[in-house]
């Protein structure tokens, strides 16, 4: 039985783990990862809260600072974040759900939040609705597709590596 202690510094540990993968992935496909067609393949990340509660801050802290290194400005690195915390506390709360639910708030959140982020911080001058379809599809790919790959990967070992008590963590 492990302590309080272990348990919150595992916790801490796998937050920090997946926001440095978040990190990694966004920067190895930064190509992609930034504009008004954008594929984060770290987005494929935001399943994690429904399997982990550690995936809250990870992809959260992850996305912060993918864009402060991505060079965002600040609006972007504020609400754009904001829309992978969003999407990672809704993901959360739809954990015991369906799987199939677990990647629509991340997708829905970005889609919403990212094209008035490009529109009013970024002044690209395709309009909001295009916008809110095309990072949509972006999520769609990294979220509804890569996600559900990485969520069907990893549930399989999930009582292996995820024995924390989250009740007294989170």
């Amino acid at each position: 039985m492990k302590t309080t202690q272990q348990s919150k510094v595992l916790f801490m540990a796998q937050a920090a783990m997946i926001a440095a993968i978040y990190v990694v992935l966004t920067m190895l496909g930064a190509s992609f990862a930034f504009g008004e067609v954008q594929i984060r393949f770290s987005e494929a990340l935001t399943i994690l809260p429904a399997i982990t509660p550690a995936g809250i801050p990870g992809v959260f802290l992850g996305c912060l600072i993918s864009n402060i290194l991505g060079g965002a400005i600040l609006p972007d690195i504020i609400f754009g974040s904001i829309a992978t915390l969003i999407g990672a506390l809704f993901t959360w709360q739809l954990r015991n759900k369906s799987k199939y639910l677990a990647p629509v708030p991340p997708i829905i959140a970005n889609a919403l939040i990212v094209p008035f982020i490009l529109k009013y911080g970024y002044a690209v001058p395709l309009p909001i609705p295009f916008m809110m379809l095309t990072v949509g599809l972006g999520e769609v790919i990294s979220c509804g597709v890569l996600g559900m790959i990485l969520y069907t990967a990893l549930n399989k070992y999930k009582g292996f590596y995820l024995n924390l008590p989250y009740h007294k963590i989170f």
